[in-house]
């Protein structure tokens, strides 16, 4: 065992001062820090059935599902379940008005059906190694944090490129506890992804955004997919000669279902969390960051709205965008509300009051950590003002106006054609890329909706963000337009090649950088992207001060409680987090029951409202009691609550009991427990999943696919 992981083993070895359902766990180290402790509450399987690089185990039926989700696989034949909100993209990318799948859902009763996705892939984790020795010893505390980081890249790139020689795997290595520890992950991609089966959004949406982190939930958040691969068993592009994939492991489907107190673990890619943020941090995410993305998203969110409600083809067009932009904008407003309730900004003084308290203890301690608060507060402080334009440039311009974000996007192809003039092969391939990739856009675009937001957009910008960091565009506006926005925008969409899909195709053809300069939406994108840049470069030299203000705080908290078990942020690498089947008390005098079942779905059920439109078919069998084997006592189980640390990531990941099986599929947090980034509170937070039981029942008796129940091994 190398040195490093016996000092990092040796930092998590009590278990004590830590409650067993906190924590997001690296599959390695399962052996030596939480096996005992998984056992105690169900757990049957080893450590060695969880993460095996030898043979199959759990971790070779879990995927990364796209960008930005998690998946797994049930079946033999490559059948793979995530969240509907996960596969949102793939079934509105197939939607048209006279084939509706987000309305209707899609079911395919023949592997002929199943419908390739060109953009979408599955990464499966091979195995996952401990290098921090050999990163660290070429490392030493007299560096700056900029050269500190170059070497880490460089050690990094090296080991990256000797693990995958003469392979077709991809690498990373990832840094832990604020660079104080590094682990290489290795994967495997596989492009030919199709879709399978998705219900209706009345289903798996339901409750859309009025529901979204809340409980009671009754969402049939699923959707299934089949990973397909090369005749040969590789990884290979969408081909009619693909076979469908032949996994290392795939999950058995358990019809046994949960009670209280039952163990739970979740395996999946949770993506970012901030335990060790500082009350600094807090300040700034809830006097900059939250109510900026909440004021602007939510301008633009009633305008969108507005417009899907009126016309069928706007509604599925911006769907995905819709309820992308939403989710972080609640979220936002939860967790602003939830760091103030739990008073997590005195919380985390506390523990920097006892900190420097330790630190100034002893004079050795001083010199290493003196320091560590006082640089991440000024970096913190100074970089206020450009955190504020920056994100504000974000969001409305290369966010929120799709034009003038398109437009930004032919940066590259223009510096090439003023760079490189002569270089037409690369000009032509730039412009190839671009074509395919904004045919896309204008699927999934309505000028008539974004001429409505650009005007709106820039009076908030102009009204929030100090003249001096605004761009040179609104001295245009203000001299040429009077500040009129919606003249200006009218004048933008009649000039510019970007306004439609014939006029960007007689550019594209034959493109010119004189014709780019004089197009005032890249003009706008220009501007903008001027003063993003500037942010950020000014941000970022408070940034060398930040991340090595943060590496000592973490590696000085850990000294300070040596028996105190530490976990790694979430950093969207493979993790495993364990606990149990709860209810739980959100206030008081109010009790939150585990389980939810299909009563409480005709309980919402409301005919004018959107979000709670109840499908005939689902209250036929609701009536008719006909649940199949899928329902208990009279009830269709729908959805259950569970201990499990997770986080965004873990969408699509599966609830596993302690004999491997699954339970359900893991698909958001509750509101109570919106600061759980932060800081994980035992009492209230709680993981919300949809029953694999009521899976099952949608997919049989709902849609009538009950070939793709039969691909599975069921446990009765």
């Amino acid at each position: 065992m190398k040195k490093t992981l016996c000092l990092l083993v040796g930092l998590f070895f009590a278990y004590g001062s830590m409650r067993a359902d906190e924590g997001m766990w690296l599959l390695p180290l399962l052996q030596r820090l939480n096996i005992d402790t998984m056992h105690s509450l169900g757990l049957k399987l080893t450590a060695e059935d969880i993460y095996s690089i030898n043979q199959g185990s759990l971790k070779d039926a879990i995927v990364i599902f796209g960008g930005g989700c998690t998946g797994e696989i049930v079946s033999d034949e490559g059948l793979l379940l995530t969240n509907h909100h996960c596969g949102y993209d793939a079934i509105q990318n197939h939607s048209t008005v006279e084939h509706n799948y987000l309305e209707d859902g899609f079911w395919a009763m023949d592997p002929k059906e199943e419908l390739p996705n060109p953009r979408l892939s599955v990464t499966f984790l091979i195995r996952v190694d401990d290098v921090s020795e050999t990163v660290l010893k070429a490392l030493s505390d007299t560096m700056s944090e900029s050269t500190r980081n170059k070497l880490v890249e460089q050690v990094a790139d090296s080991i990256v490129s000797a693990s995958t020689k003469g392979t077709h795997y991809e690498a990373s290595v990832e840094s832990l506890f604020g660079g104080n520890n590094f682990y290489l992950f290795i994967y495997e991609n596989y492009n030919d992804v199709r879709l399978v089966g998705a219900p209706p959004s009345s289903i798996g949406k339901f409750g859309h955004d009025t529901d979204n982190w809340m409980w009671p939930r009754h969402t049939g958040d699923f959707s299934v997919f089949r990973v397909y691969s090369g005749p040969d068993g590789k990884p290979a592009d969408y081909s009619a000669s693909n076979i469908p994939l032949k996994p290392k492991h795939s999950l058995p489907v358990s019809l046994r279902g949960v009670k209280k107190d039952d163990y739970a673990m979740v395996m999946g890619y949770p993506g970012t969390t901030t335990r060790y943020m500082t009350s600094y941090e807090i300040r700034e995410l809830v006097h900059i960051t939250n109510p900026n993305r909440i004021k602007i998203r939510g301008l633009r969110q009633e305008i969108l709205l507005k417009d899907m409600m009126a016309d069928e083809k706007i509604n599925i067009q911006y769907a995905s965008k819709y309820s992308g932009s939403t989710n972080y904008w609640k979220y936002s407003i939860g967790q602003n509300q939830g760091l103030k309730r739990l008073h997590i900004m005195e919380q985390k003084e506390q523990q920097e009051k006892e900190f420097t308290t330790w630190v100034n203890a002893d004079e050795k301690r001083r010199q290493k950590y003196g320091n560590a608060l006082s640089l991440i507060q000024k970096a913190v402080e100074q970089r206020a003002d450009f955190i504020h334009a920056q994100q504000y440039t974000y969001e409305c311009f290369f966010s929120s106006s799709e034009m003038i974000a398109l437009a930004n996007r032919a940066n590259g192809l223009y510096a090439a054609m003023v760079r490189e003039p002569e270089n037409q092969s690369l000009i032509d391939s730039l412009a190839k890329v671009l074509k395919t990739r904004w045919e896309d856009f204008y699927k999934e675009y309505s000028p008539a909706t974004d001429m409505k937001v650009i005007p709106a957009i820039l009076q908030l910008y102009r009204d929030n963000v100090t003249e001096h960091y605004q761009p040179g565009l609104f001295n245009e506006i203000k001299t040429r337009y009077k500040n009129d926005y919606t003249r200006y925008t009218k004048d933008l969409f009649a000039r510019s090649v970007f306004a439609d899909r014939k006029r960007f195709e007689t550019f594209i053809r034959k493109p010119t950088a004189k014709l780019l300069e004089k197009d005032p939406a890249f003009q706008a994108a220009q501007s903008a992207l001027e003063v993003y840049r500037l942010m950020y470069m000014r941000q970022a030299s408070f940034e060398e001060d930040f991340e090595k203000g943060h590496r000592l705080y973490v590696a000085g908290i850990q000294e300070m409680n040596p028996d105190k078990i530490y976990y790694p942020d979430a950093n969207f690498t493979m993790r495993l987090t364990y606990g149990t089947v709860q209810d739980y008390y959100p206030r008081d005098a109010v009790h939150y029951d585990y389980l939810t079942t299909l009563d409480g779905v005709l309980e919402k059920e409301d005919p004018d409202n959107w979000e709670f439109v109840v499908s005939p078919r689902l209250k036929e069998l609701y009536h008719n009691k006909d649940f199949g084997e899928y329902g208990q006592n009279g009830k269709m189980p729908l959805c259950f609550l569970t201990t499990n640390d997770i986080t965004g990531g873990n969408s699509g990941s599966p609830v596993i009991d302690g004999e491997g099986n699954l339970l359900g599929l893991a698909f958001d947090g509750n509101w109570e427990a919106m600061s759980s980034n932060i800081v994980f509170e035992p009492d209230l937070q709680r993981c919300i999943c949809v029953d694999i039981r009521y899976v099952l029942f949608i997919m049989d008796k709902y849609a009538g696919a009950s070939h793709l129940v039969k691909e599975m091994k069921i446990i009765r």
